[in-house]
C-alpha cells in the first residue's frame, strides 16, 4: 500500500511541474530565431514566451511606428497576437487590433501598456489569463481612451475607458459578459484599475 502511495505522490509532482505556468520576454536574437516577425503586420514591439497546460505560446506585441522622432515614437495602429507553438509552426489563437480615433482633440498615439499588462493564472486552472492594457494620447499629450482586454478560455472582456474632465464625455463600460469571468478574475482586474487610477492619474469612471 505505502509502494502505490509513494508511486502516486511521485505521479502527482511530476505532473504538477509539468503543469508550471511560466512566462518570460523574449530577446530579439529570440524573435528572429522563431521567425515571428513574419506573423505580425507590424514591427514586434515586445513579446513573450508563456507555457501552461494548454502548450507553449507566443504573446506579441506589434506597433506600426509611423512617426520616429529622437524622443519618440509614434503609432497609427497596434496589434496583439497569441500563437500556439504547434509541431514546429504557430497556431493563431486570437488577435487584438485597433487604431486611432478621429476625435477632437486629435489622438496623436496608440501604444500598448505592457507595464500593466501580465500574463498569469488568475484563477489558478492552470491556463493563462492574458491581460492586454493599451491606451491613445493626444495632440495635447494628455490620454484619452484606456482599454483593458481580458481574455479567458479564448474569448475577450474588454473594459473601454474614455478620459475627460467634464462628465458628459467621459466613460467606463464593461462589456456586457463581463460577470461570466470568474471572481477571482474580476478582482484582479478591479485592483488593476485602481492601481492605474494611483499611478497615472487617471479617473476611469462612468460619467
Amino acid at each position: 500500500m505505502k509502494k502505490y502511495i509513494l508511486l502516486w505522490i511521485l505521479f502527482y509532482s511530476t505532473f504538477s511541474f509539468a503543469q508550471k505556468i511560466e512566462s518570460h520576454r523574449l530577446t530579439k536574437k529570440e524573435i528572429t530565431q522563431r521567425e515571428l516577425n513574419n506573423l505580425s503586420d507590424f514591427p514586434i514591439y515586445k513579446a513573450f514566451e508563456c507555457s501552461d497546460k494548454g502548450g507553449v505560446y507566443e504573446l506579441l506585441f506589434c506597433e506600426n511606428q509611423k512617426t520616429i522622432t529622437q524622443n519618440d515614437t509614434l503609432n497609427t495602429k497596434i496589434q496583439a497576437i497569441y500563437v500556439l507553438n504547434d509541431h514546429g509552426g504557430f497556431l493563431e489563437k486570437w488577435r487584438i487590433n485597433d487604431l486611432l480615433e478621429d476625435y477632437d482633440p486629435k489622438e496623436t498615439n496608440i501604444w500598448f501598456w505592457t507595464k500593466y499588462s501580465s500574463t498569469k493564472d488568475l484563477d489558478g486552472d492552470g491556463y493563462i489569463d492574458p491581460v492586454i492594457v493599451y491606451g491613445t494620447k493626444t495632440e495635447y499629450n494628455e490620454i484619452r481612451r484606456v482599454k483593458i482586454i481580458t481574455v479567458y478560455q479564448n474569448k475577450k472582456y474588454v473594459i473601454r475607458a474614455v478620459e475627460c474632465d467634464l462628465d458628459y464625455c467621459r466613460s467606463f463600460k464593461k462589456d456586457s459578459n463581463w460577470n461570466s469571468l470568474p471572481q477571482k478574475i474580476k478582482t484582479h482586474i478591479d485592483q488593476l484599475v485602481v492601481k492605474l487610477r494611483k499611478e497615472q492619474n487617471l479617473i476611469l469612471k462612468d460619467g
